[in-house]
């Protein structure tokens, strides 16, 4: 049996600056459907960028700029 094969490196997303709640249809392509933050998996962000995606995205929703996570049901 052979070795097994090492794991491929992702390509990480870059994205210029720091993130604003005022640009929405950035924040919206980090966000589902359903309004949920989309994981770093997902997005291809790297940690120091998908905190300052997150925090963009929950003052948007404080300022009512975007929707709060639905219930689903």
């Amino acid at each position: 049996m052979s070795a097994p094969r090492p794991p491929r490196p992702r390509r990480k997303r870059r994205l210029d600056g720091p993130f604003s709640y005022h640009d929405l249809a950035t924040l919206r392509s980090f966000v589902s459907d359903r309004g949920k933050i989309r994981s770093r998996r997902v997005t291809g962000l790297d940690p120091k960028q998908h905190r300052q995606v997150a925090r963009a995205i929950k003052n948007a929703r404080e300022m009512a700029l975007l929707p709060y996570p639905t219930a689903g049901r």
